[in-house]
């Protein structure tokens, strides 16, 4: 398993699949998703902790105001 640092609080997120789990049955899960915003074309990949943090119509705008490492 393999991590990325979250977007907006910068802690490392789980990213599950890939070669770590080729020969196990594990069940494990990504610890966040990637937005994608087309009014600018931009990607965040953010942890559900982060996420909870955005309005209902977030921006890109909305994810550089998260306050970053805690």
């Amino acid at each position: 398993m393999t991590t990325d640092p979250c977007d907006g609080c910068g802690r490392p997120v789980k990213i599950a699949g890939g070669i770590a789990n080729l020969w196990t049955f594990d069940a494990d899960e990504t610890g966040g998703v990637t937005l994608e915003f087309d009014a600018d074309g931009t990607e965040h990949f953010l942890c559900y902790d982060c996420i909870e943090e955005l309005p209902d119509d977030p921006t890109a705008a909305d994810v550089a105001a998260l306050p970053g490492d805690e």
